[in-house]
């Protein structure tokens, strides 16, 4: 069977794109199908033209084009790529980082049983509105360079609305933190677990998560290390 051309991948590629198909590895996956329809009908029919070939596999996905067939593979993609993301979270939480968790734990629990509710409670919002503001200046950067990369990848863009679900996710958790009357070791300690581990969580969501994504791409998309800037 006769491949086709670097060149007229390439025109599949901007096909995909000229029909609403914006994501590279949703491209990618559509042109692979194009390919694949286009160089058996070409086998079947030699005397057929490339273009002319490409309106007839184009044909077969129906009057709504590449529509149906996005969403169905958008939201495969959203699956795999949301699972991905979930077990980068259970890897980075290995024996090492769950003492870590205890030790900071610990750490909190001391700091903030020497203080009065009140106090503790604004150690705790200087705390939060310090990574809340990382967290806001790593999401514009992220964001300018995913808009600069010449190819739209849905794992970045997943990424980048998880660290703004995330960094919103921050602001009800300041009322489960408010001053309360009754002065409990245990709700103390609980606070100061639930507040290390919201901590922890936000650095591998920021920071680890992203340049683990970069390496699955470059793995799964040899043309993803053309565009990579970050």
């Amino acid at each position: 069977m006769n491949k086709l051309t670097e060149e007229q991948i390439q025109e599949l590629y901007t096909f995909t794109h000229d029909h609403f198909v914006y994501h590279f590895d949703l491209q990618t996956e559509l042109v692979d199908h194009l390919a694949n329809g286009i160089e058996v009908l070409l086998l079947q029919h030699p005397n057929l033209s490339f273009n002319e070939a490409l309106q007839m596999e184009f044909k077969k996905f129906g009057v709504f084009g590449f529509q149906e067939v996005v969403e169905e593979r958008r939201k495969a993609l959203n699956k795999k790529y949301l699972k991905i993301i979930f077990n980068f979270y259970k890897a980075y939480f290995t024996i090492p980082k769950i003492m870590l968790t205890v030790i900071l734990t610990i750490l909190l629990y001391t700091t903030l049983s020497s203080f009065t509710p009140n106090y503790q409670h604004s150690i705790i919002m200087v705390l939060y509105l310090s990574f809340f503001a990382i967290a806001f200046i790593r999401l514009t950067k992220y964001n300018t360079i995913l808009k600069k990369k010449k190819h739209k990848w849905m794992l970045e863009e997943i990424l980048l609305t998880q660290m703004g679900l995330f960094s919103l996710f921050q602001l009800p958790i300041h009322i489960l933190n408010m001053p309360v009357e009754i002065e409990s070791s245990h709700f103390l300690g609980l606070m100061s677990f639930f507040n290390v581990s919201i901590i922890i969580l936000f650095y591998v969501m920021v920071f680890q998560i992203p340049s683990k994504a970069e390496d699955l791409l470059e793995k799964t998309y040899p043309e993803y290390k053309m565009t990579k800037t970050l």
